[in-house]
């Protein structure tokens, strides 16, 4: 006798076909994003950084006005990838909203699977800029077509990222979504672990491995490999776009139109402003864990990456067990746990900081919190939004979301040198108490709220 098909948790999310297909895009697709930045920094480092551009006056001139040194090969490659970190980032803050509304004009399908195989081609154009030619401001013209390549990519990222999250409760049932938003958290943060710790080791394995056959070129395999793989994996998906009638206004207006979803549905809002929250909260802890690290002995400020890797696996943790064990609890008093636990991991973090053990394991910690809250407020969002809207409030919250990752990595570093990490840390939990009290999850009903 047959066992009977799970009905939730994630056994029950992978036995839905189309979401299995997209959530194997989701991985090389989010897996070759991380793989492109280390190509990038790996390709600056072999090519561009030797023993006499730290005295290269073009870029001497552009570390002063950044307030940088240029003494060490470590501080211009830092120097370089920036160029390329801006050229990632420009895209992000400025084309989310448009993209969100042609992710909405054009079917989802169509629009990943070409996000992708463009991608795909686009980065089979890096080899080429290691060709010699003409300098601009102290750098061979291979290097700016890097930076021009990396917005590119930015751009057509912008278009596949709304898509993808539109195109989950099409291929999800309700009572789903929220396994299903929680295997697309864990998934992205071990992306974000497994391309950034091990997109190195494997670039260099795959160029000797080529090398040893006589082919050159082997660390540009991998990128083109993943995209593609990615675009596959999401082209056989039968996925039905809600019906659209024609209409003639403008891309402005469309995005007034995601803009009124906010202001129309308080839930919606409400998510929104907690990922904000959320996505500002962790930009700064990018900062402040070179601080924690700092004062760890045997960890140090360039062992940062420790912190912040402890903090994901908790994540993905949290996600796993919001998935198997959400979807009776209420929503608002999950968001509200997982506010709750920030905060007082904060404050702990200050109290503690010096300990490793518990460090890590209020790291780890912190990671639980933002998933029992980020995950219940994507899924608000993808429920409580229009089928016709989705493309477009996806696209807000990623320009959003930019934002507020943007902000705190320019502004943590200013004020702890000035206030002192202590201050920032319980300023920091302060305000994820008030938002955690302002959710007054006192008053919550106890039902099944779609969770």
């Amino acid at each position: 006798m047959s066992n009977p098909a799970p009905t939730t948790g994630l056994r029950a999310v992978l036995a839905l076909k189309g979401f299995r297909q997209l959530w194997i895009g989701q991985i090389f697709s989010q897996l070759a994003d991380k793989f492109y930045i280390v190509l990038m920094v790996f390709l600056i480092a072999q090519v561009w950084v030797g023993g006499t551009e730290v005295d290269n006056p073009a870029l001497a001139e552009a570390a002063a006005a950044m307030k940088l040194d240029l003494e060490t090969r470590a501080q211009v490659i830092t120097l370089l990838a920036t160029g390329i970190y801006v050229a990632n980032t420009i895209p992000a803050v400025l084309l989310g909203m448009v993209a969100g509304v042609w992710a909405d004009r054009w079917p989802k399908r169509t629009v990943m699977v070409a996000s992708n195989g463009l991608r795909a081609l686009l980065v089979l154009f890096a080899p080429f800029c290691l060709l010699s030619g003409p300098q601009w401001l102290g750098l061979s013209w291979g290097y700016w077509g890097l930076v021009a390549m990396t917005f590119l990519e930015s751009v057509l990222t912008q278009f596949f990222a709304p898509a993808e999250q539109a195109a989950i409760p099409l291929l999800v049932p309700p009572p789903l979504l929220l396994a299903a938003n929680s295997l697309y958290q864990a998934t992205s943060m071990a992306a974000t672990i497994v391309g950034f710790a091990l997109g190195d080791p494997i670039l260099r394995l795959l160029k000797g491995l080529l090398a040893r056959l006589d082919i050159p070129g082997g660390e540009f395999v991998l990128l083109p490999v993943c995209y593609g793989l990615a675009a596959l994996a999401i082209s056989s998906i039968k996925l039905q776009d809600p019906p659209r009638s024609e209409r003639r206004i403008s891309v402005w207006q469309e995005i007034g139109e995601g803009v009124q979803v906010l202001r129309q549905r308080p839930s919606v809002r409400s998510a929104m402003a907690q990922l904000v929250l959320l996505y500002s909260l962790l930009a700064a802890l990018y900062v402040l864990a070179i601080s924690l690290a700092s004062l760890i002995p045997g960890l140090g400020p360039t062992q940062f990456g420790t912190l912040l890797a402890t903090c994901g696996v908790g994540l993905a943790l949290g996600a796993v067990t919001v998935a198997q064990l959400g979807s009776g609890l209420n929503r608002r008093r999950l968001a509200s746990a997982g506010l709750g636990t920030m905060a007082w991991t904060l404050v702990l973090l200050g109290q503690l900081r010096g300990s490793l053990t518990f460090t890590l394991l209020l790291c780890a910690l912190l990671g639980v919190g933002a998933a029992l809250l980020a995950i219940p407020a994507q899924t608000t969002i993808q429920e409580d939004t229009p089928e016709a809207m989705r493309g477009k409030v996806f696209g807000l919250q990623n320009n959003l979301i930019n934002v507020a990752l943007s902000l705190p990595l320019v502004l943590a570093g200013t004020v702890v040198s000035r206030w002192g990490l202590l201050p920032v840390l319980w300023a920091l939990a302060g305000l994820t108490l008030l938002a955690a009290l302002l959710e007054r999850p006192w008053q919550a009903k106890v039902r099944s709220e779609r969770c």
